[in-house]
């Protein structure tokens, strides 16, 4: 007899009896993808509006990143961090030659990266800056998203996040996003960072006041106080630039990048930032059995070379520019705001109109994937080889959605 096929529901109850309940996908089962596009085990294409939020940048299955990725695979894998090998050095070189800092720390999640990010934060502070031991203190933006391990849940303000976690981790101060008074109230003698998303994602791509992060670089000059900037989601060409810090010519003392670093392919994340910070740390102290291996390093080498060219941050650009121009003429016809920089715009529906959740089903019925946040936003953020045309298609389903409702 000829076996059946396992179907679209068949595969979402697999999903439902035998992996945790910690996310709520939309009922389609992906099985191919390539570029912009992806497709359903029905056969049925949609155009990927979403890109892994972030880490499918350079689209799904990008040649030259499938290539270096197979390539390595022939070659070795894994050694870990005990002996050397012949990809660490050149990716890490090669990292900091584009984005203009002294040393990489490699690691897998970007939550690793923010982890780490913080240790490195509090260590300086205690061997450089000479805050007295377990004191130290960061300072982090209400509404934050900078991933869901225990300490950085700690942080959050988002009660979801947070409820049933507890006891959290001292030590760090929140205050509200794009205020600059109320960071410069919070800075004490103890400060040793202030951590900030140039724009927040998850909280619906909430762009901050115009000069806000340059007043941050300022606060932290004049106290001595590092910056740290989580481009884990806008960095890396999202924004229209590498940074969507460079939007203000402002540089952070360290970067935590991820998604986009492994290109869709594995996870890859780092911290890169200045030297004598990034150098507070010694053998033994901090380590990671995957980071910095020997695949993810041919991954992210390919990922450095493709954004070294510019084209990415240009596609993001002009095609960011295209995308909101066309969202904002929704305004008023069931979208009530628009923000975002580049090809990434959180799309507030207007009251009266379908639940995020609801949106987001419908336009997947229309044949474009697209997620809600927050219960009333669409964050879009399409692969940056996406079309104008393509980007016509999702907006146009937008406006079917919220304005037909």
């Amino acid at each position: 007899m000829t076996a059946v096929a396992p179907t679209t529901a068949d595969f979402i109850e697999l999903d439902e009896r035998w992996s945790t309940h910690n996310y709520h996908p939309l009922p389609v089962v992906i099985a191919e993808a390539e570029g912009a596009w992806v497709t359903d085990v029905r056969g049925q294409r949609y155009l990927d509006f979403l890109a892994g939020y972030s880490a499918l940048n350079f689209g799904h299955r990008h040649p030259a990143l499938v290539a270096a990725a197979v390539e390595q695979l022939g070659r070795v894998t894994l050694t870990s961090r005990a002996f050397h090998h012949d990809q660490l050095g050149l990716f890490c070189r090669e990292l900091a030659e584009l984005t203009g800092t002294d040393l990489v720390l490699p690691m897998n999640s970007g939550a690793e990266a923010v982890e780490s990010a913080v240790k490195i934060a509090r260590k300086w502070a205690y061997q450089v800056k000479g805050v007295p031991q377990d004191t130290a203190q960061i300072i982090v933006a209400g509404s934050n998203f900078h991933g869901r391990t225990t300490t950085i849940v700690s942080f959050s303000t988002d009660e979801v996040a947070r409820a049933d976690f507890g006891p959290f981790t001292p030590g760090f101060t929140a205050v509200k996003y794009g205020d600059v008074e109320a960071v410069a109230a919070a800075i004490t003698d103890r400060t040793a960072a202030i951590l900030v998303e140039p724009v927040q994602g998850e909280a619906g791509v909430v762009v901050p006041p115009a000069g806000y992060l340059r007043e941050l670089r300022r606060l932290c000059d004049e106290n001595n106080v590092l910056l740290v900037a989580d481009e884990i989601q806008s960095g890396l060409a999202r924004t229209g630039t590498l940074f969507a810090l460079d939007h203000e010519g402002v540089r952070a003392d360290l970067y935590t990048l991820g998604k986009a670093l492994g290109g869709g392919i594995l996870p890859v994340s780092a911290v890169v930032g200045r030297g004598d910070v990034l150098g507070v740390l010694k053998p033994g102290e901090h380590g990671s059995t995957f980071g910095g291996n020997p695949l993810a390093c041919a991954v992210g080498r390919a990922v450095v070379r493709l954004l070294a060219t510019g084209e990415y941050q240009e596609r993001s650009r002009v095609l960011g520019e295209h995308l909101h121009r066309s969202l904002n003429e929704l305004v008023g016809r069931g979208v009530a705001e628009v923000r975002g920089r580049g090809l990434w715009a959180g799309v507030e529906i207007a009251p009266g109109g379908p639940s995020g959740r609801a949106a987001s089903e419908a336009m997947m019925a229309r044949g474009v994937l697209c997620k809600e946040t927050h219960e009333t936003t669409l964050r879009v953020a399409p692969p940056l080889v996406i079309t104008e045309a393509e980007v016509d298609r999702g907006v146009e389903v937008i406006a079917e959605v919220v304005a037909g409702h």
